[in-house]
This record gives C-alpha cells, structure tokens and sequence, in this order.
C-alpha cells in the first residue's frame, strides 16, 4: 500500500513539475524585411497593415502584435517617403503626444528613462522608454511600456517604430518596476532595425 501510495505521489509530482516547466512565452525572432527591423515576440504575432492619415495624406502602418494573458506586445511601423522626411520630427511628436497626454487625462503617470537599442550592424544608439500608468475612475487599469525609433533607411526614407507593452488588469505595481521584468525587457531588448 505504501509503495503504491509513494509510486502515485512520484507520477503526480513529476506532472506539476513538467506543467510548472512548460513555458507560457514560447520566444522567437521574428523579421521583417519590408518594415526593416527583426525582433524577439513572446509567440507567434499577428500582422495587419492599415492607412492612417496624416496632414493632406494617408500613410501606411504596419503593425504585428501578439497577446499573452493581460499582456500585448506590439510594434508598429511607419514609413515616410524622402520626399516627406521634413515631416518626422513632427509625426513624432504627434504619436508620442497621443498616448502620453491619453495617460496624464486619466490621471495617471508618466515616466521617462533612457534607454539603448541595437541597430542590425550591433551598433548602440540612445533613446528613452516611456511608462504609463493609465486610470479610470482613479484606479489603474493599465501599464504601458512604449519606445519610439526613427531611423534613415539608405534610399532616404525615413522609418518611425514604435514598440510598446500593454499590461491589462494592472495590480499595485508601478508601470516601471512591472515592466521592467526580464520577460518584458527581452523584447525591448532584442528589437534591431536596420
């Protein structure tokens, strides 16, 4: 009877420990050569491209996502012509200015960190990540962990990316000390435009 017993226990705790080891962010790099940049998603994203518009125009977004629980990692994709190059600072300007002002309106916080990124030739170039803590009816409902990169691609277009978490279901946490977790820093980290 007891061998039995121990024999039970022994099958029952190596299947928790196989369901404890199996992970829930199954990494890969995924490219993508006509948005020029690769990077490491937490699965398999999803890719939808749309028009925005922008000033007398429509430009294209591209935009590949993947959701994790309460999380969606994502990274859009927006290509300026070079004959519209004088217009990114500004374009830029507007998308960081989207979200972060959508934060201070709900009463939440902003934070800002710098912060590097790896060009495809392993080269490290400065930039700063943005926290937001996002409220409604004064209590947090999401944590934001966004980086925006322009970059010249070498016909002269211009490329702004923007990169971002957003943690849904938000508990105590700040959006910097929760978002700063290895899980969430390895897709900062290991996004390389060319």
């Amino acid at each position: 009877m007891f061998r039995r017993f121990l024999k039970v226990a022994t099958v029952l705790a190596a299947l928790v420990f196989l369901i404890a080891c199996s992970p829930k962010l199954d990494w890969r790099t995924v490219q993508s050569p006509q948005e020029r940049y690769s990077a490491l998603f937490p699965g398999k994203p999803d890719k939808l491209d749309r028009r925005i518009p922008y000033l007398d125009q429509e430009l294209l977004q591209t935009l590949e996502a993947v959701k994790i629980d309460n999380d969606i990692y994502s990274i859009s994709a927006i290509q300026l012509p070079v004959n519209q190059s004088a217009s990114l600072s500004k374009l830029l300007s507007q998308l960081q200015a989207n979200l972060i002002d959508r934060a201070k309106a709900s009463g939440g916080d902003v934070a800002v960190e710098d912060a590097f990124y790896k060009a495809a030739d392993k080269q490290r170039l400065p930039t700063k990540d943005y926290f937001l803590d996002l409220k409604a009816n004064g209590k947090t409902q999401q944590l934001m962990r966004v980086r925006w990169i322009n970059r010249v691609a070498p016909n002269g277009d211009s490329w702004i990316y923007q990169i971002s978490v957003l943690h849904g279901g938000a508990g105590s946490d700040n959006a910097k000390t929760f978002l700063s977790k290895e899980e969430y820093e390895n897709f900062f980290s290991d996004f390389s435009p060319e």
